[in-house]
């Protein structure tokens, strides 16, 4: 129990880390991981059945059926990640850019792999779903972002789209909202200020479209399976654009923060650092392959 707790918790803090990183999610560590699936269902279990039990007093039956213990453990590794890690990264990224990304594009790479592995049937409608989720996430890589917007409904949209491709693998929720124009907007600004007209319509979406997304998405996964992976591995293999390690990042002020709205992609010199970089690609491929290798079958989409 202590120790399905603490891998819990190391897969929560990989998924946090994730999230530091610009256009990566922590869908993708949850997929990676084989926690995804049982993520999603935790998390639609919180409805008129939960509620009652809660009411009730079933504290325990309440406990056991939205699987809290497991959200508690996801949601301390992500704090600890955001709180002590996610500065360690801040820190790699800015004095060795290249490298890092190296370690992560390997990461990802291999996870392309050991993802799509889990399709047990290639037909005509997997490939089109793989092609059509790696054909969506490169194209939100070059979408140009758009203008602010304040209008109520949009403010909940924002919301929906946000918090739908933090849970979806190889999609940022804040890249979504700077393509949307609402960055700084709803990121920045309202929380710093306090606005709440703009922060209320972006919590019900968000909300709303957590429930009612991973419900659908449950759905679609016990439906569809095959499919449903082959689309999540196409979305991991269009992040890999994000995460090319050889770039200049396009930068936009949003208030008194920078953040990166898009990449000029570059091609590597042939030196020194270039083959160190190679080094850290294989590093990253290898912590996927031991992942699959200490991973039990029970850990796979359960």
């Amino acid at each position: 129990m202590i120790k399905a707790f603490v891998i819990t918790v190391l897969k929560g803090i990989a998924m946090g880390i994730a999230n530091v990183i610009p256009g990566v999610s922590g869908g993708t560590i949850a997929l990676i991981t084989g926690i995804f699936e049982r993520l999603i269902d935790a998390i639609k279990s919180f409805n008129i059945t939960a509620l009652k039990l809660l009411r009730r007093g079933r504290m325990i039956a309440f406990v056991r059926y939205t699987d809290l213990i497991f959200l508690v453990g996801i949601f301390i590794g992500i704090v600890i990640a955001v709180i002590f890690i996610a500065r360690l990264f801040d820190y790699l990224f800015t004095h060795y850019p290249v490298y890092i990304w190296s370690f992560f594009f390997g990461l990802i790479l291999a996870s392309i792999y050991y993802v799509g592995k889990r399709i047990t049937h290639l037909n005509v409608s997997t490939i089109i779903a793989g092609v059509s989720g790696l054909i969506i996430a490169a194209m939100i890589t070059f979408i140009s972002p758009g203008s602010e917007n304040e209008d109520f409904l949009y403010l909940m949209l924002c919301g929906v789209v946000a918090i739908c491709s933090m849970i979806l693998p190889g999609l940022s929720g804040s890249f979504v909202l700077i393509i949307m124009g609402n960055y700084q907007l709803v990121a920045i600004d309202a929380i710093n200020q306090a606005r709440f007209e703009v922060l209320t319509p972006v919590i019900i979406g968000a909300i709303g479209g957590l429930i009612l997304f991973s419900h659908l998405l449950s759905w679609v996964f016990k439906k569809y399976r095959n499919q449903t992976i082959a689309l999540l591995t196409g979305f991991i293999a269009g992040s890999l654009g994000v995460l090319w390690p050889w770039k200049e990042p396009i930068t936009q002020t949003f208030g008194a923060k920078e953040k990166i709205v898009a990449y000029d992609w570059l091609l590597p010199a042939i030196d020194k650092s270039f083959f160190f970089a190679l080094l850290f690609i294989l590093l990253g491929i290898a912590v996927i392959w031991l992942m699959e290798v200490v991973s039990s079958p029970k850990q796979k989409f359960d």
